[in-house]
């Protein structure tokens, strides 16, 4: 019989094994704000500016978030895409939304450093861009998995989702090409390599092609959409989902559960736990 894996499996595996949710140098500053000594400030600073004891609210985590639009979101990201490839498209769709409704610290934050993301992490193929912004998202909004399991076990099933949806999902209002029909696959896997790779291989479009662009744009619009419908039921207490799968605890290392797609006979297997 398959083990269950559990909430609190996510939470407790997750801080002996140290997998959590990359947010980049800003998170680690956030998660340490409660142990760190206070770094002296210069005359004038905004540090010196923000009153006695508080801290600025771009480190107070988690952020406020209120309910979004799926749809109008899923447009964002679609044509935010073309600047800010998959990553820095689904934070900017949330962000931008969220500084009009709620202000700071949405409004101070700089949604394009994360074009960093595309292609899978600087066009390495890893994870695809747009499950990076997502988890990023999810961590800010919900806060540090050590408090709450929750942003790690959003993210998880974001990624499990992405991997056996029939891609793209959204159909954009005025799509950029692909227009009269696209072609849809299932990656089962959520390496951007893996995933654009397979929709070039049936589409028989190439990389640099206009179709496969609006393709990744629709792809990206489609995690932005999912999340916000996640979000919002998260924001209303209906959040219950169950965990799809957890590498630490499965293979007892961080995992994916179809290693054997790229790797063969050559995977790599974790120790077993040593017997003092």
């Amino acid at each position: 019989m398959e083990e269950k894996i559990t909430r609190r499996d996510i939470l407790a595996k997750a801080a002996v094994l140290s997998v959590g949710i990359a947010v980049g140098s800003a998170g680690t500053r956030i998660a340490s704000a409660d142990t760190a000594e206070p770094c002296p400030t210069e005359p004038g600073s905004k540090k010196e500016e923000t009153q006695s004891g508080e801290e600025p609210l771009m480190r107070q985590w988690p952020w406020p978030y209120v309910k979004l639009d799926p749809v109008a979101t899923a447009e964002l990201a679609y044509n935010g895409w073309y600047e800010l490839g998959c990553g820095g498209t689904v934070v900017m769709s949330i962000f931008s939304q969220l500084a009009e409704k709620v202000g700071e610290p949405y409004k101070s934050f700089p949604d394009e450093t994360f074009v960093i993301f595309e292609g899978g992490l600087g066009g390495w193929g890893t994870l695809c861009g747009s499950l990076n912004g997502a988890a990023m998202v999810c961590s800010l909004i919900i806060g540090p998995p050590t408090k709450d399991e929750t942003s790690v076990l959003m993210a998880i099933n974001t990624m499990d989702w992405y991997s056996h949806a029939n891609m793209p999902i959204y159909v954009p209002k005025e799509p950029k090409a692909n227009k009269d029909s696209i072609v849809h696959t299932v990656s089962d896997s959520t390496l951007c390599h893996v995933s654009v790779g397979r929709w070039e291989k049936a589409s028989k479009f190439a990389t640099s092609s206009p179709e496969r662009k609006d393709r990744c744009a629709r792809v990206s619009a489609s995690v932005a959409y999912k999340l916000v419908m996640t979000l919002n039921d998260w924001v209303d207490g209906n959040y219950h989902e169950e965990v799809t799968w957890f590498g630490p605890q499965k293979a007892l290392m961080p995992a994916q559960y179809n290693c054997a797609d790229c790797h063969g006979k050559n995977i790599p297997k974790a120790p077993g736990f040593v017997k003092k």
